[in-house]
């Protein structure tokens, strides 16, 4: 018997742990400024990709022969 509650006390205590670095782990996978910091790192890396970065600059120089079009006319 006593081994039986030796046993059952050890595997509390393991999930005790096991709880304890799982809150850890999410307090850090919250936390407000790890979720912006990897927001921007999500938005520069999709800015940086070929297609996306040409696209950008072609609708910037559409935009600005427009307005230079406006102002001039």
């Amino acid at each position: 018997m006593a081994r039986d509650t030796d046993k059952i006390e050890r595997e509390i205590e393991a999930a005790r742990n096991q709880l304890a670095s799982t809150l850890d782990e999410l307090s850090v996978r919250a936390s407000p400024k790890r979720i912006v910091e990897s927001t921007k790192q999500s938005l520069v890396s999709k800015l940086n990709e070929p297609p996306v970065k040409y696209t950008l600059i072609g609708v910037g120089a559409v935009v600005a022969v427009l307005v230079v079009r406006k102002i001039f006319s």
